[in-house]
């Protein structure tokens, strides 16, 4: 088996499922017992002060920050942050993904988010999208999803409401032309 991790799932057109029509997903972990995965273009309608204050109600939160997005990462434990950021050391529950990208989990990053000690580039989450093993092979058998290799400039640069369309652009197809029997010769 293939390790998805530092990839990024795109929805097909075909994906049945409503939460995750028109997502893309950024692959934290796959391996043997299942996959984890960050979707990292759907906003949950609060902004990054407003997160921040629900933590740590004396924090200081700049201006330029205050409106920072956050993200619907997946259904799973919504009540669960995750911060997916360039590396840097020193948070209390951090993962490192690649040589670039960290995932962070607890609380004290988020202050630092608010002002300028936190990573240079970031994306919060709420929740997180999760696959039984041998499951997203199968959703990836019946074109659910496509896939890329994640880069720095998709994750954390490309507006959330254009990330699909960029993603797929990497792709290099006309998504709208795939059929339900795409890669099935």
């Amino acid at each position: 088996m293939q390790s998805l991790q530092n990839h990024l799932l795109i929805a097909t057109p075909t994906m049945g499922d409503p939460y995750f029509s028109r997502t893309v997903t950024y692959i934290c972990e796959h391996n043997e017992h299942g996959t984890m995965g960050l979707v990292i273009n759907q906003a949950v309608g609060m902004n990054l002060k407003q997160l921040i204050e629900q933590t740590d109600e004396n924090a200081i939160v700049l201006a330029e920050k205050a409106k920072g997005i956050v993200l619907a990462g997946g259904p799973v434990s919504q009540e669960r942050g995750f911060i997916l950021h360039t590396t840097q050391a020193g948070w209390e529950s951090s993962l490192a993904l690649t040589s670039e990208i960290m995932v962070t989990t607890s609380k004290d990053i988020l202050t630092a988010l608010g002002n300028d000690s936190g990573p240079t580039k970031s994306l919060v989450t709420l929740g997180y999208a999760g696959w039984d093993a041998g499951q997203l092979e199968e959703e990836l058998q019946t074109n659910a999803w496509l896939t890329i290799e994640a880069d720095l400039h998709l994750l954390f640069d490309v507006p959330i409401h254009k990330k699909w369309e960029m993603a797929v652009q990497k792709l290099g197809i006309d998504i709208w032309q795939l059929g339900p029997d795409v890669g099935h010769a």
